[in-house]
């Protein structure tokens, strides 16, 4: 009898020993292919976020196309490197063109600066402030700048700083937008990959539910991000254009990058207000009109997003514009689309489990007792 227990014991062993040696090669495996696909995380990100994104539309254009995937999605990517990517190059070529001029003539010391309006004197609070700072630079810019080296080093770092960001973001954004062209190509193949995914996580009925909950997160969260941007761009727009201000497409063009990168609008409404205000070309009353207008535009994206975020999601709209907002802390925008669906996703499996086989009857309520 002892023997056959011991032959017993060894055989559990060497079962716990393949299992630990397995389970130690799939987790070594997981971290050897996670460090090579490491680069790439952020683009493939990009990539599904966008490819989920425009799927229905994606969708329709094939059906009209008579069924063809790839010639659908080829048209929306060449669409949207013809909307964001062409005037992004021409504006960054005009960037440069002048950075350079100001360069030169920053050498040969011919840099000048126009006076500023004398009517700058009479803003509040900031007024005498800047118009003596102004002032200042315009008699003498070389000097000036040699006085105010630290400070203007300051701005001109995080200036480059910002202006690269931007730049890496939106070239992100124009590379992800061809990846998730070939995921949208295959998107058939790709949905019913992931469905079988979700269904062996969870089940077949649960696993389609949470399939369904994570496609519609983040085509919420884009439409509060993109849509956002789009609907920013046309209120400033329009404000641009009513307040006299020049080039006013090309800055609201300008808001829709920004508004894609999450970069606030107040970075070109801002600088269109001092310009209104020194130019000096409308009445008093016009101005202040129009300078609550390219305020409260600028900001509109507060209002928005939350307005915007959550709608068709089999969850509340706290818990999407939490999970996004926490996202983008941790992981910048990317981590908008992540947040929002992991929390989505943990708030419906959560409150399933709370709710599978918990209902608990309401205590009776005890009667009065009769006299």
């Amino acid at each position: 009898m002892q023997p056959q227990n011991e032959t017993s014991r060894a055989m559990t062993s060497n079962e716990f020993m393949d299992t630990m040696i397995r389970l130690g090669v799939i987790v070594a495996l997981f971290v050897l292919c996670l460090r090579v696909f490491s680069p790439f995380l952020n683009l493939m990100i990009w990539g599904v976020v966008l490819a989920v994104a425009l799927y229905p539309l994606h969708q329709k254009l094939a059906n009209r196309l008579g069924g063809r995937q790839g010639r659908s999605a080829t048209l929306i990517v060449v669409f949207g490197l013809l909307l964001i990517g062409g005037p992004t190059v021409m504006l960054g070529g005009k960037f440069v063109t002048e950075v350079r001029s100001v360069h030169t003539a920053y050498t040969a010391g011919e840099l000048a600066l126009k006076q500023p309006d004398p009517g700058v004197a009479n803003w509040p609070v900031i007024g005498k402030k800047v118009y003596g700072a102004w002032s200042e630079a315009a008699e003498n810019l070389p000097e000036f700048i040699n006085q105010n080296r630290d400070t203007l080093d300051g701005f001109a770092s995080s200036g480059i700083a910002a202006a690269k960001n931007t730049a890496s973001g939106i070239l992100l954004f124009l590379v992800s937008l061809i990846v998730a062209g070939i995921m949208m190509a295959f998107g058939q193949s790709g949905g019913a990959a992931l469905h079988r995914i979700y269904c062996k996580f969870a089940g077949p009925d649960k696993g389609t539910n949470l399939q369904k909950l994570s496609t519609m997160t983040v085509r919420s969260v884009a439409a509060g991000v993109i849509g956002v941007a789009f609907i920013q761009a046309i209120i400033l727009g329009v404000g641009f254009a009513f307040a006299g201000i020049p080039m006013a497409g090309l800055l609201a063009l300008i808001t829709i990058l920004i508004g894609i990168v999450q970069l606030p609008a107040l970075i070109i409404s801002l600088p269109a207000i001092a310009y209104m205000w020194i130019s000096g070309d409308a009445s008093t009353t016009s101005n202040i009109i129009w300078t609550v207008y390219l305020l409260v535009g600028g900001m509109a994206d507060n209002v928005l997003k939350p307005l915007l975020l959550g709608r068709g999601v089999d969850a509340p709209m706290p818990v999407i514009l939490l999970g996004a907002l926490g996202g983008m802390v941790t992981a910048g925008i990317v981590g908008m689309f992540i947040g929002a669906t992991l929390l989505a996703l943990g708030y419906q499996i959560f409150m399933e489990w709370v709710d599978d086989g918990s209902e608990v009857a309401a205590p009776e309520q005890e009667a009065p007792a009769s006299g």
